[in-house]
């Protein structure tokens, strides 16, 4: 038995690391749209002031 055959190799790289910038995306999308509702709704209670 060798010990490097028993480690499970990646299926696809590739596929790995567009999973990781999907998700690094969504989280940053996720972010700007709180972001930006925090902005409108301090707008809108300026204008109420």
């Amino acid at each position: 038995m060798d010990s490097n055959d028993s480690k499970p190799q990646p299926a696809k790289p590739a596929a790995t690391r567009e999973d990781r910038l999907k998700a690094a995306l969504k989280a940053n999308m996720a972010k700007r749209k709180a972001q930006a509702r925090a902005r409108a709704a301090g707008a809108d209670k300026q204008k109420k002031d």
